[in-house]
């Protein structure tokens, strides 16, 4: 699935969002309160679109797990977004792969591919996650391989969700043992990985996430590739429009004024 784009979607008129990792969890409870002011906030102005590209939350262990907190006030935000017209794609992250068809009635999300190519304003444009393109970490890429695969995740859903969320929890506190063993470059992208896929499917832009390394890298060819924040110390949305795109802290856009949403 990864290997096939998804068909191109119009984003021609209005605004366009982008943000990812923001890691919604009941232990951060200012972040929570803070995206559902944003997401009122962009229903409000109607915007074109909202892109959320991976790691909403900070574990998605099956759509019967839409009950447990925050997830029940993530889904009724996301789900307000339909009734404003506005359109919501959802990608996945490595926190929450496991959006099913649950997920989708209740929301009215469009779940994205590992690839998916938009015509973002007469620019073509390559939405990720980000974690397909650490290609230095081998490891994560072998672990991600087994738990990505249909019959490793038809076997994980079939089992019950308190088993379920106790493997979440060791997992996490392995998982954040282990990134403090990495090298810091093995967890960013790997460039040759970058030109390599933006040839592929011929993008001139690039947006991801996962890094949690926010940026604007332009390349000497005219490429350009965004790397949105993370919601733990500094949120970040990407506004784009007509005019291009630019990078703000939630707290900005929330300000801005009605002609500029």
């Amino acid at each position: 699935r990864s290997s096939a784009p998804d068909n191109h979607l119009e984003t021609k008129a209005m605004t366009t969002l982008f943000v990812s990792d923001l890691h919604l969890a009941s232990a951060r409870p200012a972040q929570l309160a803070l995206f559902q002011q944003f997401v009122a906030r962009v229903a409000q102005r109607r915007a074109r679109a909202l892109y959320i590209l991976g790691d909403l939350v900070d574990a998605w262990l099956g759509d019967d797990d839409d009950g447990s907190p925050p997830n029940r006030e993530i889904i009724a935000a996301l789900a307000s977004l339909r009734a404003a017209g506005v359109e919501l794609h959802v990608g996945h992250g490595n926190r929450d792969f496991l959006y099913g068809p649950r997920f989708v009635a209740a929301t009215g999300a469009r779940l994205l591919s590992d690839y998916a190519v938009i015509d973002l304003y007469g620019t073509t444009t390559l939405l990720t996650h980000g974690d397909l393109l650490c290609t230095r970490d081998v490891k994560y890429q072998r672990f991600r391989r087994v738990v990505r695969h249909p019959l490793t995740r038809h076997a994980f859903l079939a089992t019950p969700l308190a088993w379920r969320q106790r493997i979440a929890q060791r997992t996490r506190s392995g998982t954040v043992a282990s990134m403090r063993r990495k090298d810091d470059a093995i967890m960013d992208v790997e460039e040759s990985s970058v030109a390599a896929i933006m040839a592929r499917y011929q993008a001139r832009l690039l947006i991801h996430g996962h890094t949690h390394r926010p940026a604007i890298h332009d390349y000497a060819d005219g490429r350009r590739r965004i790397v949105l924040g993370d919601w733990y110390e500094r949120d970040g949305v990407l506004v784009c429009d007509d005019a291009g795109q630019r990078a703000l802290r939630v707290s900005d856009y929330l300000h801005l004024p009605a002609v500029q949403a």
